[in-house]
């Protein structure tokens, strides 16, 4: 009977597997369709190792996809090095399907030359892509890998932080490298595109996230929730109703583009932390909303 369990449990992490690849894959698509569609052929340059590849491409006779994958190959060392191969062996697929696919769609036409427009699509059609491939539990590498190196040394540095500088810094050198401070303006209008629409993909319409978490590393994760992510953490009393034994439950409430963020801390602090995710529909209180201003 276990062992027919065991066999059932075993079939469908396998399933699950190979669907996370199909998802993978098909998205690697559309993000490339993206970049080669829309933002590469009118020089929008949206941030990150992408943004750094179109302006590259320019300079020299390789081509965006090529350099994607150039480029990412020492992130990838550093990553495989940092946090080892099954942490990044699904991210290493996706960033080879989709630098291939990036050069086989550039052989098309673009599908406009109106820029706002290709800023607008563009950004929407890569955020549903890395939404999906981040769900399917990879990365398009680059600069997701960069980020987590460096919030290992420099912890009092915020996540959010290190990517608007990034974007910040390519989005000014592409307007600097074509001249054109137009054309860095709206790479920056696919960013926050790319932003927006991602924030839904991944957390739907939610204003917050509430988070309870079980561990029995209480102190080190509230540290880092309080450093890193600078969110107000509450620690309750619990006790197992089998075990007996009494336990820190770690309660926290933030916005929702913070709350893979604060799932990756617990990971990297407890893997084996029990956690509850749910919406938070309403909060009242610093930080949020006032009670007595929405009653009046």
């Amino acid at each position: 009977m276990v062992k027919a369990v065991q066999e059932k449990l075993e079939r469908k992490k396998a399933f699950k597997m190979v669907w996370d690849y199909v998802i993978i894959t098909v998205f690697s698509l559309t993000y490339a369709a993206g970049i080669s569609l829309f933002l590469d052929p009118n020089n929008l340059a949206p941030g990150g190792v992408s943004g750094i590849s179109i302006m590259l491409s320019r300079i020299t006779p390789i081509p965006t996809g090529t350099w994607i994958l150039v480029i990412n190959v020492p992130i990838l060392v550093l990553g495989l090095w940092k946090f080892g191969v099954k942490f990044l062996i699904s991210t290493i697929y996706c960033t080879i399907v989709s630098s291939a696919f990036v050069n086989m769609f550039s052989t098309f036409a673009p599908l406009t030359a109106d820029k706002l427009l290709a800023a607008a699509a563009g950004g929407t059609i890569m955020a549903i892509s890395m939404g999906m491939i981040l769900k399917a539990g990879a990365t398009t590498g680059g600069v997701d890998i960069i980020v987590k190196v460096l919030r290992l040394k420099y912890r009092h540095l915020k996540t959010g932080n290190l990517y608007l500088i990034m974007d910040a810094v390519v989005v000014a050198l592409s307007g600097i490298m074509f001249r054109n401070l137009e054309t860095a303006l709206y790479a920056a209008v696919a960013i926050f595109v790319s932003s927006v629409v991602m924030d839904t993909v991944l957390y739907g319409k939610d204003g917050a996230k509430m988070i309870y978490i079980i561990s029995d590393h209480p102190k080190q994760i509230t540290e880092r929730l309080l450093a890193d992510l600078d969110i107000g953490v509450t620690a309750l009393q619990g006790e197992g109703a089998y075990s007996g034994k009494e336990k820190k439950v770690l309660m926290c409430v933030m916005r929702k583009p913070l709350a893979p963020k604060a799932q990756q801390i617990v990971k990297e602090e407890d893997s084996e932390a029990f956690m509850i995710v749910s919406d938070a529909t309403e909060i009242f209180g610093e930080g949020y909303k006032s009670y007595f201003s929405e009653r009046l």
